[in-house]
C-alpha cells in the first residue's frame, strides 16, 4: 500500500495504466448493470452485448433515457442480444423489491449482476428514512444482490457455471474518516447534519466492507468456493455524471483533475467489466482498475475487521425490515 506521501505519484501511475479491451465471452449469458443509461454503466453495456450476451437488462431510473441506452448500444454493436429495458430506482426500496420479483419471475437464468449505480452529493436529502446516498449506494444495492442470490445459485447450479457480482467502489473509500464507525447504530447516525463531505466516500467503504462478508459466507454456506464470485471494483476517476452536483459548487481541484487525468466512461467502464471477469481470485476482494488490489489500510485492519461484522448485522437487520426472510438467501443451497 503507497504511503500518504507516496500516494499522488501512485494514482496518476494507475490512471495512466493501459485497461485492455474485454474480451471475455458472455454468448448465452444473461446479464444486469444497474445505472446503465449512460456513463460506465452504458458503455460496459454495450461491451457485454459485444460479447455476445444472450439477455441484457439495462436497470435505469428514466425508462426513456434507457430506452435511448438501448438504443445506442443497438446502433453501435453488432449483435444477437436482446437488450431490454427495466424500470429501477435505488431511492425506492419498492422499486428494488419490485425490479428483483420481475426478475425471479421473468429470467431463466441470471450470471452477472453489475452493480454500478450511485450518486454522490454534498446535500443531505433523505430517501426511506436513511441518507440518500446510504440508501442508494448500500442498502438498495445489497437489497437487490440478496434477492437475486437465489435465481444467480440456480444458474451456477442448472449450467455448471460461476456467476459474477461486482459493486462499484471507489478511490474515495481511502480518505474517508468515517467518524460514525464506533456509534451504537451506524447507520442510524447517518442524519442531517453529519458529515456529507465524506459520505460518498464512507458508502463506499461499507460497500468494500460488505462484499468481503458476503463472500466468506457465501463460501462458508458452500462449504468451499461459492459458485457466486462478489467483488468490488474501483473504475478509478473518470470523466461522467456522477460529479454534475460537485462541478457546479466549485470543485475546481477536482475539475482540474477529472480533465488531465480522468479516463473516459469506456475505458472506465472496462475496469467494471474486467472485475466482473475476474474469477476466484477476485472474490471478496477490491479490484482497482482491473487488477485484484489493496483497499485502504482500515478495511485490513483488526478494527477494520470488527466494524465490518458490525456493519453486516445491522444491514441485515434492516434488509429483513424490508424484506422478510432475504438473509436466509446467502446460505440457501439450490436443490
Amino acid at each position: 500500500m503507497a504511503s500518504l506521501l507516496a500516494y499522488p505519484w501512485a494514482f496518476i501511475q494507475r490512471q495512466l495504466r493501459s485497461i485492455p479491451v474485454p474480451t471475455t465471452s458472455y454468448v448465452g449469458r444473461t446479464v444486469i448493470v444497474t445505472g446503465a443509461n449512460g456513463g460506465l454503466g452504458l458503455e460496459a453495456a454495450r461491451h457485454f452485448a459485444r460479447l455476445g450476451a444472450a439477455r441484457l437488462i439495462l436497470a435505469c431510473r428514466s425508462t426513456e433515457r434507457g430506452e435511448a441506452a438501448k438504443a445506442d448500444i443497438e446502433q453501435s454493436v453488432t449483435t444477437s442480444t436482446a437488450v431490454e429495458v427495466w424500470p429501477l430506482d435505488l431511492c425506492s426500496f419498492e422499486s428494488v423489491q419490485a425490479f428483483c420479483r420481475r426478475a425471479n419471475a421473468e429470467l431463466d437464468r441470471l450470471d452477472v449482476l453489475l452493480a454500478n449505480a450511485a450518486i454522490l452529493t454534498l446535500n443531505c436529502r433523505m430517501a426511506e428514512g436513511y441518507e440518500m446516498q446510504v440508501t442508494t449506494n448500500v442498502i438498495s444495492n445489497f437489497l437487490m444482490v440478496l434477492m437475486l442470490l437465489p435465481l444467480m445459485k440456480k444458474t451456477a447450479a442448472r449450467w455448471n457455471v460461476e456467476g459474477a457480482v461486482t459493486v462499484v467502489a471507489s478511490e474515495a473509500h481511502m480518505f474517508t474518516s468515517f467518524v460514525e464507525q464506533d456509534e451504537p447504530n451506524i447507520f442510524e447516525s447517518f442524519r442531517p447534519g453529519g458529515a456529507m463531505h465524506d459520505r460518498y466516500g464512507t458508502t463506499k467503504l461499507i460497500d468494500i466492507l460488505v462484499v468481503q462478508e458476503l463472500a466468506a459466507r457465501l463460501d462458508a454456506a458452500s462449504a468451499g468456493a461459492s459458485p457466486i464470485v462478489v467483488n468490488s471494483a474501483n473504475p478509478g476517476l473518470c470523466k461522467s455524471d456522477l460529479f454534475r452536483d460537485l462541478f457546479s459548487i466549485g470543485q475546481w481541484f477536482l475539475n482540474l483533475s477529472v480533465l488531465l487525468l480522468g479516463r473516459t466512461s469506456e475505458q472506465g467502464s472496462r475496469t467494471l467489466t474486467e472485475a466482473i471477469a475476474g474469477g476466484r481470485e477476485s472474490h471478496g476482494k477490491y479490484v482497482d482498475g482491473g487488477k485484484v488490489d489493496y483497499p485502504s489500510r482500515f478495511v485490513v485492519s483488526e478494527k477494520g475487521k470488527m466494524v465490518q461484522k458490525k456493519l453486516w448485522d445491522e444491514l441485515m437487520e434492516i434488509l429483513e425490515r424490508i424484506e422478510p426472510g432475504i438473509t436466509a438467501n446467502v446460505n440457501q443451497v439450490p436443490s
